[in-house]
């Protein structure tokens, strides 16, 4: 199977019983608390391939939802800063490619589910802070480090090639 095969055109739109029902590696109590994007309505659902947010009412806090086979797979993540990086340092987001400057990449870590994930262990990755990776990789949102090397892959091979760095990384938090 090739990678334009694995991926899905875009997102179905998610409700809010949905995205609180699909986390799995937090508690029902924390994912019933935890806060929701504003403007989840008006999301660009044809242009996403996951619906992912930073929590306005906690720092530090962020959240990923996308559909994995025939249901919602959600994760709840931590935010790192990015410490002393400089204005001008570049850093590239492990699932999308995408290069930003400034701090705009950031180190997001997710418990593990099961036993592993009871212990306090963790997977982490270099995500865009935002988690609008599909919206850099259709041009929607334009990088502030802009692009270090122009690719010649089709959209089509770069949202699958998105699809499997998240479903790769979906894998180490359920292993």
């Amino acid at each position: 199977m090739s990678l334009a095969q694995l991926a899905s055109p875009h997102m179905r739109a998610i409700t809010e019983s949905e995205i609180r029902t699909s986390f799995i590696n937090c508690s029902k109590g924390e994912a019933k608390r935890l806060g929701l994007p504003r403007d989840l309505a008006e999301q660009p659902w044809a242009e996403l391939d996951f619906l992912g947010w930073q929590d306005q009412g906690a720092p530090g806090r962020a959240y990923l939802v996308t559909e994995r086979g025939d249901r919602w797979a959600g994760v709840a993540l931590r935010v790192t800063s990015g410490g002393g990086r400089g204005f001008t340092a570049r850093s590239m987001c492990s699932l999308c490619l995408t290069t930003r400057t400034g701090g705009s990449v950031a180190l997001m870590t997710a418990r593990r589910t099961g036993e592993a994930g009871r212990q306090g262990n963790t997977v982490g990755q270099y995500l865009c802070g935002d988690l609008a990776c599909s919206l850099y990789l259709r041009g929607r949102k334009v990088s502030a480090g802009g692009r270090l090397v122009e690719e010649t892959l089709t959209l089509e091979e770069k949202v699958a090639r998105l699809h499997a760095n998240l479903n790769a990384f979906l894998d180490k938090i359920t292993e």
